[in-house]
């Protein structure tokens, strides 16, 4: 494979761009830093199409990304390669407002592929490859400049052994036919949907105790108020106000702005600074929530009983059993809050109830809620039993 030095000019950029628009797949990966900013910084983009691989530096004076981007989010004949992509897919929508697509995550591939629920990168190098990755500059600032070749040589790796990585597991997924239970995973995984930071929605990920409307009227306020402000000053949103005194605010807010002198994590200076004038001027305009947006409660169900509790630990046992015998990731066939929803009666809008989950899982989940399947105990083994039809049932 030819590896490129780091790539700073805009014109080799499109170059190599061009020759990879014709590839069938590119293995992407970024390096990023974040801990002090709203935005994550992009401070190197590696790419590989398993015969070339480059580093290219977005920081480097005058550098024209477009041709990448274009590449990764409008060229949907070439398959893009990821492992864990979250955070590389978040960085590409947010500077473009789209998603690559189509879309290939080797974490996810794995857990169709063995029992892994979050196998990292190292570890998947080592199972698949045979390789122990140098460690040495995992924790390099990759924003400053220069960048010395054993972190460049370090960087171009990840995309070089995802490449091998992806040809070997499409070939097993073929094989085991595995391919199609992925689809949808990797579908999810590019919906645009997912990277949209609306401030309108950022009071969900506040923990919350008690479901007064007015009080998370005033949480929907702040935490929107404290989202616009992390993203206008380029600052981690817990630098502005921790989740904690947010929380605090909504539901015991103060009558004068001197008084957030008296909350707990906010220093003296916001009575009578500008920013506290801001906050206060949020809970003035703060509106009761609405029900409809009132969330579910996050506790079991109402009518979710002991008895419930128990048959949802048999079927957290059959999922077990199941997975170890597909050998694939136990929360690929089903997570234990669709286990609880089933045994509380609900069978619409489930996934393990839909296609290939129903299929390896989801039917004998059901036949053990409602009576049809039993574990019993053979030569010391735990197997599982259906059990025949009655007559009546048979007639039905």
């Amino acid at each position: 494979m030819k590896i490129h030095p780091l790539l700073t000019d805009s014109q080799d950029i499109a170059d190599i761009c061009e020759r990879f628009s014709t590839a069938e797949f590119v293995a992407v990966d970024t390096e990023f830093m974040r801990e002090n900013t709203y935005w994550p910084i992009l401070c190197l983009i590696q790419i590989s199409d398993g015969k070339e691989a480059a580093a290219i530096d977005p920081l480097a004076k005058g550098v024209d990304l477009k041709p990448l981007l274009d590449l990764l989010v409008d060229n949907e004949d070439v398959l893009k390669i990821f492992h864990a992509g979250g955070q590389d897919v978040e960085i590409i929508h947010n500077m473009t407002g789209k998603t690559p697509h189509p879309i290939f995550d080797t974490q996810v591939a794995a857990m169709a592929l063995g029992p892994s629920e979050q196998i990292g990168y190292a570890n998947l190098v080592d199972s698949w490859l045979g390789i122990t990755l140098d460690k040495g500059a995992r924790f390099t600032d990759w924003s400053r400049r220069p960048l010395n070749d054993r972190q460049i040589e370090y960087a171009i790796g990840d995309v070089t052994h995802l490449s091998k990585i992806f040809s070997m597991m499409l070939e097993k997924l073929i094989k085991t036919g595995r391919g199609m239970w992925i689809n949808a995973e990797m579908e999810k995984l590019a919906d645009p949907a997912n990277y949209v930071n609306d401030p309108k929605n950022s009071w969900r990920r506040v923990k919350f105790q008690g479901r007064n409307l007015e009080a998370l009227g005033r949480l929907k306020a702040l935490a929107a108020w404290r989202e616009k402000e992390a993203q206008s000053k380029d600052m981690p949103r817990g630098r502005i106000m921790r989740d904690e005194t947010l929380a605090d605010i909504a539901a015991h807010p103060p009558k004068d702005q001197h008084k957030l002198s008296q909350v707990r994590g906010l220093s003296s200076g916001w009575k009578n600074n500008e920013i506290g004038e801001r906050l206060m001027t949020a809970l003035a305009n703060a509106e009761p929530l609405s029900k409809d947006e009132l969330p579910e409660r996050n506790s079991r169900r109402p009518k979710f009983s002991k008895e419930n509790a128990l048959v949802a630990d048999l079927l957290k046992l059959l999922l077990k059993i199941r997975s170890a015998e597909m050998n694939v990731a136990s929360k690929l066939l089903a997570r234990a809050d669709d286990l609880e929803r089933i045994v509380g009666g609900e069978r619409n809008g489930v996934a393990l109830l839909e296609g290939w989950r129903y299929e390896e899982f989801g039917r004998d989940a059901i036949d053990l809620i409602e009576g049809r399947m039993s574990f019993t105990v053979k030569d010391g083994k735990l197997q599982m039993t259906h059990q025949p039809e009655t007559d009546g049932e048979a007639a039905e």
